[in-house]
């Protein structure tokens, strides 16, 4: 991109140039096929395991990289920016399976399952979203009932990304009624796919992030150790909103991605396209897209940077977050869009890659909360005070 981007120390910078890197060599190749199959990219998956991609906020001490949660955004980023679906399938893997664990488990538990979540061999999944209850996520009917020194859950999850995958799951289930205020009576539990019990239903033909894997899950009958509870019963929709605060944030880097993968591509076509004897970059209506593009992307890029070092900093950030979210995925489709205008006729067809970025985008306004969701959260930081 010819314009400058927000400002990174040095080895921020450095990282950016390795994951870019590796995403020019090894994801972009791969990112049409991978559409156009709907093929899960494991062999994607297993290459980014030894760059430390599938484990980069993680503490070395738990097998991950070391790096920090802005490195992590840079890497969202830079992954969506080449496969919206790889990106997802990392998002889903760290954002709300692995740092849920690393963030609210025992110390035992960390031990237990991080390392290998942080060393991409065991990938993981999220489970939240029923089939009636999306956005009101405390409508959820999962049940998990004691049975000596276990819990017995039974229940349906749908739009599981990394289901079929997935070897450990971070999963909501209720343990008592739902209370006065309606969340009460949730817990969180990490479920292995050894456990048994677990049934992988239907895989979703979707609009766009053909390359993820989404999936519906049924647990019957299945059996997770006492142990296996995180956090205390009843405290596990304060541990998802915790989590959904993180994951918003990595859905606004894949935002900035996809909004700059369109911008670029749009801009090199604009340059060679010629209309009217000269290129269309030189046309005004041309200039403005381009402009409007460029500027929500930088604004998207330093809401998502903001977020992220709250954050890091232990600072309030679920307004932020959700800010970052709204913003970035509702340029993401908008950059798509513009990117498709630019160019004309082409742009429709499947030959070029800006109608994919528009499928991939619209995504991002509905999964870990719709734009309309987004809105309630930031209003009521806002009416709060």
């Amino acid at each position: 991109m010819s314009f400058k981007q927000a400002e990174l120390d040095e080895e921020h910078s450095l990282f950016r140039r390795m994951v870019r890197d590796f995403v020019e060599q090894e994801i972009v190749p791969r990112a049409g096929e991978t559409d156009e199959e709907s093929r899960f990219p494991r062999e994607i998956i297993d290459s980014m395991a030894p760059l430390g991609l599938l484990g980069i906020p993680v503490p070395e001490e738990y097998g991950g990289a070391g790096a920090d949660l802005l490195s992590y955004m840079i890497a969202m980023e830079e992954v969506a920016a080449g496969c919206a679906s790889t990106a997802l399938t990392l998002a889903a893997h760290t954002s709300l399976a692995t740092l849920p664990i690393l963030l609210n488990g025992t110390e035992a538990q960390k031990r237990q399952y991080v390392p290998d979540l942080a060393a991409g061999r065991k990938l993981g999944a999220f489970c939240l979203t029923e089939p009636h209850a999306g956005s009101d996520a405390a409508a959820l009917k999962t049940a998990a009932r004691r049975d000596g020194d276990r819990y017995v859950l039974d229940g349906s999850k749908v739009f599981i990304t990394n289901g079929s995958h997935a070897d450990v799951f971070f999963v909501a289930a209720r343990t008592g009624p739902p209370g006065p205020k309606g969340t009460e009576g949730v817990s969180a539990f990490i479920v292995e796919r050894a456990f048994g019990g677990i049934a992988i239903g239907r895989r979703e033909d979707k609009l766009g992030m053909r390359g993820s894997d989404t999936t519906e899950v049924f647990f019957q009958g299945c059996p997770v150790p006492r142990e296996n509870l995180v956090g205390a019963e009843g405290s596990g929709f304060d541990v998802f909103k915790r989590t959904l605060d993180g994951g918003r944030i990595g859905i606004g880097a894949m935002g900035v991605g996809i909004a700059r993968a369109s911008l670029d591509f749009a801009t090199r076509y604009a340059g060679e396209r010629r209309a009217f004897s000269k290129p269309i970059a030189e046309l005004g209506a041309i200039r403005a897209k381009i402009a409007d593009m460029a500027t929500g992307i930088h604004a998207a890029r330093l809401l998502v940077h903001d977020a992220a070092r709250r954050r890091m900093a232990g600072l309030p950030h679920t307004v932020e977050a959700a800010m970052a979210k709204l913003f970035a995925s509702e340029l993401s489709t908008r950059a798509a869009k513009e990117a498709i205008q630019i160019l004309g006729g082409n742009g429709y067809s499947r030959e070029y890659p800006v109608e994919r970025f528009y499928r991939d985008a619209k995504l991002l306004e509905i999964g870990e909360g719709t734009s309309e969701v987004q809105r309630l959260v930031i209003s009521r930081g806002v009416l709060a005070g």
